[in-house]
């Protein structure tokens, strides 16, 4: 007779299992909520949801989507607690789905510090090239930032787009003065923006400091057409300029007052030879400051406030596009660039000191390199 295999766990550890099996449970229904939330995002429906009540028949008029695919999503977004339905008892044809004020300000509000929906195209972005990650896993290489596609490209853009226009310039720069006085002055200064990806932080410089000018430099073209296009929305083509360009080249050297990489070092396969760029286009008068994301001081088992993000975005995204350049000499160094790391880095690139500056952000911390 076979026998039924009893558990040899505990109680307690019965209890861990199931809270474990709970926990994956409720991931699988966050990722779902992120999936559809990027339909959302894309097709407008947020956007029509925020203003007034729909049918389905209606969003999908209004949209110019498919009636039967809107009804499945309202009622899903509905069933995960998105939005609301007016009458629900009603038949299909005639419920009316609105988006509560309180979600709208953090799926429609492109202008709330609060507005998170980016999240949902970068995710979708960072999936996109999974079987060439697992490939990477298993026979080395990396993945190429150029895989994650339109996505992730504009969802990073568009998630960091508030801090870039509103903290920078108004909280960060004037934490040094004499930067902040010197983009002030009436004489014309000249900005360094390396690795712009979509431009914010030289657009949120530009209109603030009007006799500043802005040099943005990416490898990505995609990237620079999008940063030029928000630059021409903005009205500032005539003093942000942005090159898909390396800024290490000779010709550049000693030509800016201000020199910034905005969360981009610990995405570089060789981050030394760019900050020794970055210390050549500063000169002897200029200033290098370098945002990044503000972990931990070294690993523990529990992570910091925000690593449980960082490292997801590690694995799947910013280790992989490190190492898709030079993998055999890369310096590898993942989302989790932590202060020390950043410290060595400088110091071969020729820095004689590394300033945390006294900033309270949840998301970054700010360093100024000194020569």
């Amino acid at each position: 007779m076979t026998q039924t295999p009893t558990s040899s766990l505990t109680k307690e550890e019965t209890g861990q299992r199931d809270a474990f099996v709970e926990r994956i449970l409720t991931s699988v229904g966050g990722a779902f909520d992120i999936f559809t939330m990027h339909i959302g995002f894309r097709l407008g429906f947020y956007d029509a949801l925020a203003t007034e009540s729909h049918t389905s028949a209606s969003l999908a008029e209004h949209t110019q989507t498919q009636e039967r695919y809107v009804r499945e999503w309202l009622e899903q977004q509905t069933v995960t607690g998105m939005i609301e339905v007016q009458n629900p008892q009603a038949p299909y044809i005639e419920r009316r789905f609105r988006l509560p004020a309180a979600h709208a300000e953090v799926l429609t509000d492109k202008d709330s510090p609060n507005y998170v929906l980016p999240l949902a195209p970068m995710i979708a972005g960072a999936v996109r090239p999974l079987m060439q990650l697992l490939e990477a896993f298993r026979n080395g290489g990396g993945v190429p930032y150029s895989e994650y596609g339109t996505d992730f490209r504009e969802g990073q853009g568009a998630i960091n787009r508030v801090t870039f226009l509103r903290d920078l310039p108004y909280e960060w720069l004037p934490a040094m003065p004499d930067i902040h006085a010197r983009l002030l002055d009436e004489r014309p200064a000249r900005v360094a923006d390396i690795g712009m990806g979509a431009g914010w932080s030289s657009i949120g410089i530009a209109q603030n400091f009007p006799n500043v000018f802005i040099d943005g430099y990416d490898l990505d073209e995609p990237s620079v057409e999008l940063a030029r296009k928000n630059a021409r929305e903005a009205g500032l083509n005539g003093r942000v300029k942005f090159q898909a360009r390396d800024a290490g080249e000779a010709d550049l050297a000693g030509r800016y007052d201000l020199v910034m990489a905005m969360e981009c070092i610990h995405d570089l396969s060789d981050p030394v030879s760019v900050l020794s760029s970055m210390r050549r286009l500063a000169g002897d008068k200029g200033a290098v400051i370098v945002v990044d994301e503000r972990v931990g001081d070294s690993f523990t088992p529990d992570g910091n406030d925000v690593e449980w993000m960082m490292y997801g975005w590690s694995v799947m995204h910013c280790l992989p596009v490190g190492l898709s350049e030079d993998h055999d000499h890369s310096a590898a160094t993942g989302t989790v660039m932590r202060t020390k790391t950043l410290r060595q880095y400088a110091r071969e690139a020729g820095f004689r000191e590394v300033e945390v500056l006294p900033i309270d952000n949840f998301f970054f911390r700010i360093y100024r390199l000194h020569q």
